[in-house]
């Protein structure tokens, strides 16, 4: 049966890092040494998730080697989400705030509350904890209302450092940043910061509120590559659909575990399905030390 590839995206990013895109001197988050995970969402034709697939549905290359699948779970298991909150100056203009907040409370409404859990940091020039990682969802719903727009917006930099924070918690995990897309003062770029969540597997799901930026190059590259996607909302119909479709798809993703190679530097990762289907995984690791090692 043929086997159809992920996306050119992993392609695309794997150029620019063996371009010297990604220099040693940039941070990045090391892999593990005995296994790599990687969470795979598969769409039908029509966008729905594909479900009950088993592990020789997959093939996994690592640099173009077939890996060996290690381990396989397609059960349904709680999410943890990372709620980035841009409380930026610019989110005081056209009621972006208020539409972001709605958004983020239609995403907990999604969740189960009790078994999910969910945590709301805010940003501008640096990045905040309004609320820790709770099972309890009405104190991320009371956080959303204490904050205020202020200054300048360093989004690229403040989802870098989400992504460290919510590195180390186990399962099914992602950064949903509410942002209307503007960047006015990150020292990370956009590419970088794709490097950091897609090598520790973290997808980052934007969701840019009242702007045209849903084809902004940069952010939705770093949504993809990362495993995540961008969405535009303008509207509350909208944001439910779209946050029923970020909660569904952490819920039913598949986790595969391969063992990573030895070398030094960056792996390109490509996951293939003997489905028709459209598949959405982060596009690589990284093997050896990091900024964040130092």
């Amino acid at each position: 049966m043929k086997l159809y590839p992920l996306s050119v995206a992993a392609a695309l990013i794997a150029i620019c890092w063996s371009h010297g895109v990604l220099s040693a001197q940039q941070p990045v988050f090391r892999s593990s040494a005995e296994r790599v995970t990687v969470a795979v969402v598969v769409r039908d034709p029509n966008g729905r998730p594909i479900r009950n697939l088993s592990a020789a549905d997959f093939q996994v290359t690592d640099d173009g080697d077939v890996r060996k699948i290690l381990d396989f779970r397609n059960d349904v298991s709680p999410v943890s989400v990372a709620l980035l909150l841009d409380t930026s100056g610019s989110m005081h203009i056209g009621g972006k705030l208020k539409r972001a907040s709605e958004v983020g409370h239609l995403l907990l409404s999604s969740m189960n509350e009790g078994t999910d859990e969910a945590a709301l940091f805010v940003f501008d020039k640096v990045v905040r904890t309004v609320q820790p990682f709770t099972t309890e969802f009405d104190n991320v719903r009371s956080a959303f209302a204490s904050v205020n727009p202020w200054g300048s917006t360093s989004l690229y930099d403040a989802i870098a450092e989400t992504a460290q924070q919510l590195s180390k918690r186990p399962g099914r995990r992602a950064i949903i940043v509410l942002t209307d897309g503007v960047d006015t003062s990150s020292q990370l770029t956009a590419q970088e910061v794709s490097g950091i969540a897609s090598t520790i597997d973290m997808p980052v799901y934007v969701v840019a509120v009242e702007t045209s930026l849903t084809d902004d190059g940069e952010l939705t590259s770093l949504a993809r590559w990362s495993g995540g996607m961008l969405y535009g909302v303008s509207n509350t119909a909208d944001g439910s659909v779209v946050a029923r479709q970020i909660v569904n798809e952490l819920r039913h993703q598949y986790l595969i575990a391969f063992e990573p190679s030895s070398s030094v530097g960056w792996h390109r990762i490509d996951v293939r399905s003997r489905q028709r289907a459209t598949l959405q995984a982060r596009s690589g690791y990284w093997v050896g030390p990091s900024a964040f090692d130092r």
